[in-house]
């Protein structure tokens, strides 16, 4: 039982001896700076069941906290707010607990529990990861890494949308443009040779609609009419015929991305234990279109195309199959959500990161999967984010205005270079060394700056900022574990003695219950989906190490028993970085 909940107790059973009240909650709330004491009682709500003077409930229920909780030292009462002093036995007696617990604040999974299958990434094969898959992988595995500590059963899922029109027009512009040009023969990766005939095909595309529309047509017709759109449409019809000149250049195209994504994965610093294709599961999609025809989910109309009349929910009629008889996006994503629980039957529930603009698409699909009869349906999660901007704008894949991801990761560590050479802070690295670092200082500023914002909000990514080695930072909390690591070295952590009696310093005290709180913001941000909880408990805990860092003499204690509980109590410290930043996906140095 934590400190809350014993004092929850102890709260009631004052109440009940002092005034015969069973007071069924109780509210507390961190004790203002001003004020002595580590908690506070708010006593004015229980004013609806005990009459009198606020001061005097609050003395009362301190006396007795005083005199029969061990934990509870002093009090004092200010207005209706009851002040509790906790003694250092009790935040010492936590310390030797948790000292030399390294996966403190994790809890492992429970066998009864159903496992959550987590979807991110999820690109489509015609262009290479940019600045917004970022945010969605590191969101993705962050959220998988968090659910896995908080005591989930998690598998880390992509579908690779492999096939639709899209890709069929980057298929179609290498056709015709490509002169036979591969990776190998231009040195390029193939996501990214890929994604230059999707910018091509829609360069050419353009240039045929102005051409319509010089010959008199409107833009409307133009747009429908343009000869390269017609033929990437019949590519479609015969790739889902399984015409074999067509798939044999599917399957060589998307080789070539395949072996793109893998390494940009790599680089950043994700991965997956399971992968599904959109050519694998629209299929399965389409028997459950057939199914929910003959039970009434779904209706056909008259130029054959189905849909799903979904007013009645207060949304709108939405498509699930055209009328040629070819999937949509909403058909695959039906088929996949019910392949993954023929495949793993422990799943039960899931989360799927995607951008907000899909925020309605989620609500249809699984509204949809209810309505289909499946149980499941009902612990489905939208982990809806906002997008990435950059100072000069949107960016938009089929023009190539994008920020490619591997770019930015280089760019990245080339940033962290010129920053930390400014600072002269690597004398005695060898190179190889300082490669490695930058990777890490670069890596761990665009993680920590991507994540530290709350999901559902939109961000502003400035790459020169998220470097600075000072502030709410990636660098600057990799920099302390540093800090704290150079001490360890010049102490023996072998060395334990008994803390039994130890007086506390503010500074070690406040250190130890910023500790106190990691456990509950593991859970809250599972519970939330969210990393930025995470992120920016990191940031405290770090400025309260720096604080206390400042004010009292590590190495240089009065005594050996200062000098070792401080010692052990800057590796916990560091711990909790680690772990902390560990599920962020961010590594942190040994020296910087």
């Amino acid at each position: 039982m934590n400190l809350l909940d014993t004092l929850t107790n102890d709260v009631k059973q004052a109440v009940k001896a002092g005034f015969n009240i069973d007071l069924e909650t109780v509210e507390f709330q961190a004790t203002r700076k001003e004020f002595a004491g580590d908690i506070t009682v708010v006593v004015f709500p229980m004013l609806r069941f005990i009459k009198g003077n606020p001061v005097q409930i609050g003395e009362a229920i301190g006396h007795y906290l005083v005199d029969h909780v061990e934990e509870v030292k002093a009090f004092n009462v200010v207005k209706g707010f009851l002040n509790i002093e906790i003694s250092d036995a009790y935040y010492v007696s936590f310390f030797d607990g948790i000292k030399e617990d390294e996966s403190f604040g994790f809890l492992s999974p429970d066998p009864a529990d159903k496992a959550i299958m987590v979807e991110y990434s999820s690109p489509n094969t015609n262009k290479p990861l940019h600045l917004g898959h970022v945010r969605n992988n590191l969101l993705g595995y962050s959220v998988s890494e968090i659910l896995k500590a908080s005591g989930k059963k998690v598998y880390k899922t992509q579908i690779i949308n492999d096939r639709g029109i899209h890709i069929c027009k980057s298929m179609l512009a290498w056709e015709i443009f490509g002169n036979g040009e591969t990776p190998e023969n231009t040195g390029l990766k193939g996501d990214k040779l890929v994604g230059n005939y999707y910018v091509k095909f829609d360069q050419e595309y353009k240039k045929q609609i102005q051409d319509l529309i010089e010959q008199g047509s409107n833009e409307a017709d133009a747009k429908k009419n343009a000869p390269l759109l017609i033929a990437a449409q019949k590519m479609l019809l015969k790739w889902e015929a399984g015409d074999q000149e067509t798939v044999e250049l599917w399957k060589k195209m998307n080789g070539w991305v395949y072996d793109g994504f893998g390494e940009t994965y790599k680089n950043l610093g994700v991965d997956f234990d399971v992968l599904y294709y959109e050519s694998d599961t629209y299929l399965l999609g389409k028997e459950f279109v057939t199914e929910g025809l003959k039970t009434g989910v779904f209706e056909k109309e008259e130029d054959g195309s189905v849909w799903c009349d979904l007013t009645d929910e207060g949304l709108d009629k939405k498509i699930v199959q055209r009328a040629d008889g070819t999937a949509v996006y909403m058909t695959q994503d039906i088929g996949t959500a019910i392949q993954r629980i023929k495949d793993y039957p422990d799943v039960g529930g899931m989360v799927y990161t995607v951008g907000n603009e899909q925020d309605y698409h989620f609500q249809v699909l699984f509204l949809i999967l209810k309505k289909l009869g499946f149980t499941w349906a009902d612990n489905l999660y939208h982990l809806s984010y906002g997008m990435v901007d950059l100072p000069s704008g949107k960016m938009k894949s089929r023009e190539g205005t994008v920020v490619d991801a591997d770019d930015l990761i280089e760019d990245m560590a080339t940033t962290a270079e010129d920053i930390s050479e400014e600072l002269g802070k690597l004398d005695g690295y060898s190179e190889s060394e300082k490669k490695a670092l930058y990777k890490t200082i670069g890596l761990g500023a665009l993680k920590y700056y991507i994540l530290k914002v709350d999901p559902k909000k939109r961000i502003l990514f400035d790459p020169k900022e998220s470097i600075d080695f000072q502030g709410n930072t990636g660098p600057f909390i990799q920099y302390t574990y540093a800090r704290i690591q150079s001490i360890l070295r010049k102490a023996d952590l072998n060395t334990v003695v008994s803390f039994d009696g130890l007086m506390l310093q503010e500074k070690e005290k406040e250190l130890i219950k910023q500790l106190q709180l990691f456990p509950e913001v593991v859970q809250n941000a599972a519970d939330n989906h969210s990393p930025a909880l995470i992120a920016n408990y990191t940031y405290d805990l770090v400025k309260a190490f720096n604080s206390f860092y400042q004010n009292v003499s590590i190495l240089g204690a009065d005594n050996a028993i200062e000098k070792s509980f401080r010692v052990h109590l800057s590796n916990t410290v560091a711990n909790t970085i680690k772990n902390a930043f560990g599920l962020l996906g961010i590594e942190v140095p040994e020296r910087m």
